[in-house]
């Protein structure tokens, strides 16, 4: 009702009338006074045919000013207009419409601004006070004189009742969509923090495994090249070959980060189990001896699990190539509850301490995949990594 009253004065653009809601009332208050003020010129009377008295003067003034302040003390303006309306019937036996359109106006006021209870409240108190002037008046208990102001201001308070609910409502629902907007992009920023965690993991293992063979293989070969310098080539074939892995591998990962219009797409699988045998090829290349144990039936494992498995043993056969004396036991057993990875190799006792990222990183592989991984040193100078990653993916 606040906006459609500022629309019946006239078209004032409304982010100024929200700035200067007390010029608007005001103009309001003019204008009902303006009304009122020509019908009295015309009909030179009152509505019950008296002439206006400084009685009569004083209520319209009130009335004006409640209309003017409404907003700002709602509740105090509609006990003024009550106890004006209830004044004005016990000396003159009438009232004036202009006061009764400003308890209507004072009574939508309160009921826009305040819960039900507070609004009824009021408004049972102000029909009660207009009775009781009128049965005071009357000197009759059943007086309904007030009756009909009485309904006229329910009306008014249930309209301003409906709209403050209204306001609730789309207030809840704008709140409802902002909140389900930030959900949206902190999902989404999650989304994106876990994939750059993902393609960090993939860069970790890959880089670390390629680069650990290089290494090795390159302090071979610089060990053999004086002495047996026939065997430099085979070391140099292999530095070569995994230079070229390492490069295939990183522009699988890093191939993700292309845009959708860019023309080339990478085709390659996603590491798994696979490609164990290739893996193992490799390491045993560079000196690592690796006895691999198969237990159980092999069965397929998801996507997710298949790829933390792979990069989980590179990772475990990396760590002992670098850590170890030379020799590993890879034993994978494929039981009802998943696969169960277990890598143990004897640990030098000079060995140099690694920055640890690379069993945080394998463990979070095995977390995400469902499963589990331990990893520590045996007390008989082993170490150990235990990794067990479930068949079906976890709901």
């Amino acid at each position: 009702m606040d906006s459609n009253m500022n629309g019946l004065i006239w078209p004032i653009p409304r982010a100024w009338a929200a700035r200067h809601p007390t010029i608007i009332d005001s103009l309001l208050a003019v204008t009902l006074c303006a009304f009122a003020a020509t019908a009295y010129l015309k009909a030179e009377t009152l509505p019950d045919g008296r002439r206006m008295t400084t009685f009569d003067l004083i209520v319209s003034v009130v009335a004006a000013g409640a209309v003017a302040g409404r907003r700002r003390f709602p509740r105090t303006l509609l006990i003024l207009v009550t106890a004006g309306l209830a004044a004005q019937y016990t000396i003159t036996q009438n009232r004036i419409p202009l006061l009764i359109m400003a308890g209507a106006i004072v009574s939508y006021t309160v009921a826009s601004r305040t819960d039900r209870r507070t609004t009824w409240m009021h408004i049972a108190g102000s029909g009660f006070a207009l009775y009781l002037a009128d049965a005071i008046r009357s000197r009759d208990l059943f007086a309904l004189d007030s009756l009909p102001v009485l309904t006229f201001l329910s009306m008014a308070a249930a309209f301003g009742d409906a709209t403050r609910s209204r306001r609730a409502y789309l207030a809840e629902v704008e709140e409802r969509a902002r909140r389900a907007e930030q959900t949206r992009e902190e999902e989404a920023q999650r989304r994106v923090i876990q994939e750059r965690l993902r393609i960090a993991r993939e860069l970790h293992d890959v880089v670390a495994h390629h680069i650990a063979v290089i290494s090795v293989q390159a302090a071979a070969a610089s060990h053999l090249l004086d002495k047996r310098p026939e065997q430099v080539r085979p070391a140099l074939d292999l530095i070569r070959h995994s230079g070229d892995d390492v490069l295939k591998e990183l522009s699988s990962i890093v191939g993700v980060l292309r845009q959708s219009d860019d023309p080339v797409v990478t085709t390659e699988p996603t590491p798994g189990l696979s490609r164990l045998p290739a893996l193992l090829d490799t390491l045993r290349a560079t000196g690592l001896d690796v006895r691999l144990q198969s237990c159980g039936t092999e069965r397929e494992l998801p996507a997710m699990a298949d790829l933390a498995a792979y990069r989980i043993t590179q990772e475990a056969l990396t760590n002992a190539h670098k850590y170890g004396t030379g020799s590993t036991a890879l034993t994978l057993t494929w039981d009802n509850r998943g696969l169960t990875i277990e890598v143990i190799n004897p640990a030098r006792g000079d060995r140099a301490a690694g920055s640890g990222y690379g069993i945080v990183g394998m463990r979070e592989r095995a977390v995400a995949a469902g499963g589990t991984l331990e990893a520590g040193e045996t007390g008989d100078g082993r170490f150990r990594l235990l990794a067990v990653l479930p068949f079906e993916e976890k709901s």
